[in-house]
């Protein structure tokens, strides 16, 4: 069924907002995969904050213009599923990534954080990025390790002396 003129208006519209507000894109081969799986994989998506959208590759190009998302054009080639990571630069490349290993048929093709287009096998490097609370997690132990350290430092102090008290006390005592 073709679409109408308005109906691809409304869907270059719907990808450029969501590139808009994207913090990064993966492009991925969905050929071979069955209603049940694609069904399960925007679940998994929409789980995850990922906008998830396949798109004829004339109208994603046109929905990319204008966005850091430009530099995806190139391998805008052949059935193409765009995923949109909304509220974790990663959270699309772990949906994708996740779901490939279940699924043989889902190949990745491209990616894209920042302006920069990625190769397909570095997905990990942007699958393995933490999350906004593993970073702050991580943040909050860095800043708390040298105040740990310094109250450690400051309990050795009366801990020794007690200590050397004892010795002294079984000392004497073996003495008398």
């Amino acid at each position: 069924m073709a679409l109408g003129l308005e109906d691809k208006k409304a869907i270059v519209a719907g990808v450029n907002e969501a590139a808009q507000s994207a913090l990064s894109a993966v492009i991925a081969d969905y050929r071979g995969l069955t209603v049940d799986q694609m069904t399960a994989l925007r679940s998994e998506a929409r789980k995850n904050g990922v906008y998830l959208k396949v798109v004829r590759n004339t109208l994603a190009k046109r929905a990319v213009q204008g966005t850091e998302f430009e530099c995806l054009n190139e391998a805008l080639v052949g059935p193409t599923i765009l995923a949109f990571s909304q509220e974790d630069p990663g959270a699309a490349a772990r949906v994708l990534k996740d779901f490939a290993k279940e699924n043989d048929a889902l190949e990745v093709k491209a990616l894209s954080i920042g302006g920069k287009l990625l190769g397909a096998e570095q997905i990990d490097v942007l699958a393995k990025m933490p999350t906004l609370d593993q970073a702050r997690a991580m943040l909050m132990s860095v800043m708390i390790a040298p105040v740990t350290k310094l109250a450690r430092t400051l309990n050795e102090f009366p801990a020794k002396i007690t200590r050397v008290m004892a010795a002294v006390a079984d000392e004497k005592k073996n003495a008398a």
